[in-house]
Order: C-alpha cells, then structure tokens, then sequence
C-alpha cells in the first residue's frame, strides 16, 4: 500500500475529500545541492494542495487527519496503461507502416493516428472504470490529534 497523509475537507456518504500537500522528492536526491529543481523545492515554489476523494467508511469529521492509501500493483497497472500503452502505440503505428513502404510523412501520420487511437483507448478504459471501489483509494486510519503529517 502507498501512503499519504492528508487532511479531510469535505464528507460524503461512504466517501470523504481528502487535502494532502504534493511533494517532490527532491529532499532525498544527492545532486540536491547543484539543482534548480531542488532549490526551488527549498524555498516552497511548486509545492500544491491536492484534492482527492477517498473511499472510507470511518466516522470522520472535517479537519481529521488520515493517512490514505492505493494498492501499489494498482498503481503500477494504471503507469503502465498511461504511458505504455500509448507509446506501444505508436511505434506499432510506425512499424505498421514502415513494413507496408509507406512514405516517410505517410509513416509519421500513421504513427501520430495510432498515438491517438492508443490515448482514446485508455481514456475510454478508465472512464469506464472510474467507478469501480477496487480501483479507488481508501482511509487506512486516522491520526491522533496533534500528529499531523502536515506543514
């Protein structure tokens, strides 16, 4: 399970609105001293507030701070399926039409269609499972009072 601590900040039935603070893991990089990101990661530019709505079944009340979490296999299915999947698309795309001795502008097109088509295919895919309890994230407890994970 990949944790997160965040704070709840709206309540629905079943579910909950969970704040948490996006970080950077800039902290933990050796070439830390030498980089822009990471000076920039020091001073607090980039840092947001992220909404997201949480599968729970705690009796939760608004401002409680929780630790959420998502199956690590599931999140690692769904990388794949974001990034992967496109890209197999298109050199698929390009590979089909290379083989098929299709001019060099007739394989670029057909490269950037099955790019396209891939992108559709997984956004449809995930449209139609955006609703599915397994693939959502959940509470996994909630913090005492005063043992914030928050700045």
């Amino acid at each position: 399970m990949i944790e997160e601590t965040g704070r709840v900040v709206a309540i629905e039935e079943g579910a909950v609105w969970v704040e948490t603070l996006r970080k950077t893991t800039c902290s933990s990089c050796s070439a830390n001293a030498g980089c822009g990101q990471g000076l920039m990661d020091k001073i607090g530019v980039g840092r947001q507030r992220g909404f997201v709505r949480v599968l729970s079944d705690l009796h939760l009340a608004l401002n409680d701070v929780v630790v959420i979490g998502i199956r690590e296999d599931l999140l690692l299915r769904s990388a794949v399926l974001v990034y992967l999947l496109p890209l197999l698309g298109l050199l698929a795309g390009a590979l089909l039409a290379s083989s098929l001795a299709l001019s060099e502008g007739l394989v670029i097109l057909s490269a950037m269609v099955s790019l396209f088509a891939s992108w559709l295919a997984v956004r449809w895919h995930c449209r139609r499972s955006e609703n599915d309890p397994a693939r959502q994230p959940v509470v996994l407890r909630a913090m005492l009072a005063g043992a914030t994970g928050q700045q």
